[in-house]
């Protein structure tokens, strides 16, 4: 996190994308394994679907325990 704040805002900004990029390639990998007949383009449905179920399954901020954040 030290790293992080040493960098400019670009870099940060840049840092934040490629992490993204890298999510997404180890879950379409993960998919292609789990569906190996699917074509690329049904691949691609299937990660669309997959990301709308991450949104519905995601806590809204006021329902997570205070006990497990810590600001410092």
């Amino acid at each position: 996190m030290r790293l992080k704040l040493k960098l400019r805002p670009g870099q940060r900004l840049q840092a934040m994308v490629d992490a993204g990029e890298l999510i997404m390639a180890a879950k379409l990998s993960h998919l292609r394994i789990q569906y190996p007949e699917l074509s690329f383009m049904e691949l691609n449905l299937k990660m669309l679907e997959e990301i709308e179920r991450a949104k519905e399954l995601s806590y809204p901020p006021g329902l997570l325990r205070r006990s497990s954040i810590q600001v410092r």
